[in-house]
């Protein structure tokens, strides 16, 4: 399997010439990133993970949570609506479905649906959330609103995997970028594991 980081949380996986995606928000800028996808997987409904025109303008099924396809009327049968302990299979990746809710991120907000995607019991992307499963590969929220860094390594600590590669961190500037990277240098060294940022544009072989 090819994973591949695209602008902020936004990874494309590819395997025997077929590919799926997860979370094209408004912060993922490339065009390629969809590019023949069969299916788009979507953790939660904030801006920064879900582009609803973008999904209507491709073929591709979306498999998401109620509070995303909530915004998706029109597209029948393409959107799935899928709850922590779901399993379905798509483009030959096979996918487990991890947790409900979003990160509490503010007093006056309730938290909304959040669903994390296991891929192949490879890789788990949480989406906004710090849900714990069994995975060799985590794409690892590397900043947000909600997120401080005792949070991070706490997540990281109890997930224990053997790679983690830091993603949703497209409100970082250069600056904030250089303390992750070296942060999460830290935490590497200390595991023993490969622990780091992808770049946009970046794939790795898993």
């Amino acid at each position: 399997m090819r994973l591949t980081k695209f602008g902020h949380a936004c990874v494309r996986l590819e395997k025997n010439g077929q590919a799926i995606v997860i979370d094209p928000g408004v912060l993922t800028a490339e065009p390629d990133a969809l590019a023949g996808a069969a299916a788009v997987l979507v953790t939660h409904e904030h801006f920064d993970h879900f582009a609803p025109d973008r999904l209507r303008h491709v073929q591709a099924d979306v498999y998401t949570c109620a509070g995303v396809a909530r915004h998706l009327t029109g597209l029948g049968r393409r959107v799935q609506v899928v709850r922590a302990g779901d399993h379905f299979s798509v483009a030959g990746f096979r996918v487990t479905v991890a947790g409900g809710t979003h990160h509490y991120s503010h007093p006056d907000a309730p938290p909304v649906d959040n669903v994390g995607f296991l891929v192949d019991g490879e890789v788990f992307h949480p989406g906004d959330a710090l849900t714990v499963v069994d995975a060799p590969t985590l794409l690892l929220p590397g900043q947000a609103p909600w997120l401080t860094v005792p949070d991070m390594i706490g997540y990281l600590r109890r997930m224990a995997p053997r790679r983690a590669y830091a993603v949703h961190d497209g409100l970082l500037n250069e600056w904030g970028l250089k303390v992750l990277d070296d942060v999460l240098a830290l935490e590497a060294e200390r595991a023993g594991a490969e622990i780091r940022r992808l770049l946009p544009g970046e794939s790795v072989a898993l």
